[in-house]
């Protein structure tokens, strides 16, 4: 009720001021258990590629068998000096040994990652992470839907904000590929080249063809992880990577949103 010589303020004027100013949403994105195993696993991985390059370059030769040695025909051989000199690579000097530390390094990063891939599954599986945000719909299934996610990146076409705001089929499946497929591969074949773990598990040596073939493999799916770590960093730079980023920081994805 307004006094004499006051000003009435419509409520419509004042809604409509209201509602024409920005809001900043913050969107729930990640939980706090998904960004730490995440970012864990990205050190892991690192110390992991840069350890395991330089394993393979004191013996760039690939086996298939139980067996493998100077002696042997190998299976096919990496284009790259060795840097132990009783390795036949072609090349007439050798690059330094860091095989010392590079193993250490590679192991203890290994079990780190392990254990974090295992609580995050089992995370995953509790609170039905796997089945809401990557098991795919229908829909995504559709030959039009898997096509349409395939082609956007490779015309490096940005996602619209609907698409950003969660995974398409494509990217469902390929998540899973890695998650169930993939990390477990690299792990069993890792395992399968330790002499305690063959003496131990001698059968899951003999599935894999040997010990050699086990690093064989070993080697292809740790190139199939690089490859799948460069289009999820291309992935996350066209969808807006600091963005992108600071969701698996803070967990949530702050979106200025304006209503006429």
């Amino acid at each position: 009720m307004a006094t004499s010589g006051s000003a009435q303020v419509p409520v419509e004027a004042f809604s409509s001021r209201v509602s024409t100013a920005p809001v900043t949403n913050l969107a729930p994105r990640h939980s706090a258990l998904v960004r730490v195993t995440h970012w864990i696993t990205t050190l892991c991985f690192f110390a992991l590629l840069v350890s395991g390059i330089e394993i393979v370059i004191s013996h760039p030769r690939f086996y298939w068998g139980e067996t493998g040695t100077v002696l042997t025909t190998p299976l096919f051989q990496l284009p790259i000096p060795s840097s132990r000199r009783l390795v036949p690579t072609g090349y007439g000097y050798v690059l330094p040994d860091e095989n010392g530390w590079s193993r250490a390094l590679h192991f203890e990063a290994a079990w780190i990652a392990v254990l974090t891939g295992l609580l995050y599954v089992i995370s995953g599986l509790l609170t039905r992470h796997f089945r809401k945000d990557l098991v795919p719909s229908k829909p995504d299934l559709s030959w039009r839907a898997l096509l349409t996610s395939f082609a956007k990146p490779l015309r490096f076409e940005r996602p619209s904000a609907t698409e950003a705001s969660s995974y398409n089929g494509l990217q469902r499946l390929t998540y899973l590929f890695v998650i169930f497929v993939l990390f477990p591969l690299v792990i069993w074949s890792g395992l399968a080249m330790s002499l305690g773990f063959a003496s131990a598990f001698p059968w899951s040596v003999t599935l894999l063809g040997g010990r050699q073939s086990a690093r064989t493999i070993h080697f292809f799916v740790s190139l199939a992880l690089v490859l799948f770590l460069f289009v999820h960093v291309l992935m996350v730079c066209l969808a807006g990577f600091w963005s992108r980023t600071g969701a698996m920081i803070t967990g949530r994805t702050g979106t200025g949103k304006e209503h006429a």
